[in-house]
């Protein structure tokens, strides 16, 4: 017996115990780092996807009419256009009926 040791040794099993928490942990932030990725890529794409079904539709007017549509509503109406409102803010500024409506989406921001 050694009367001038403080401390007890450290065992193997919690050494063990430690790092496999360790592992979980790293294992758990990964994961939800995956999942944020995902989230995000998806959002880009939805973005894009309704920006293309508007420049399409938009063009489908001007080919079938001779005019560029004077509103999204217009479109909405006669072109079937649909989107999310609470997800995306559409900016449709009809210039002229002849010439190619500027088109901004703006994703929302949703707390969560």
């Amino acid at each position: 017996m050694n009367r001038f040791r403080s401390h007890t040794p450290i065992s193997l099993n919690i050494i063990w115990k430690f790092f496999s928490l360790l592992l979980v942990l790293t294992l758990f932030i990964f994961f939800f780092q995956g999942i944020h990725t995902v989230d995000h890529t998806t959002s880009e794409e939805q973005v894009k996807s309704l920006e293309q079904s508007i420049r399409r539709s938009v063009v489908q007017c001007y080919a079938v009419e001779g005019t560029y549509p004077p509103s999204l509503d217009y479109l909405k109406e006669h072109y079937g256009i649909f989107y999310d409102s609470d997800l995306f803010y559409v900016d449709y500024t009809s210039i002229g009926s002849n010439i190619m409506p500027d088109i901004t989406i703006i994703p929302l921001e949703t707390s969560k």
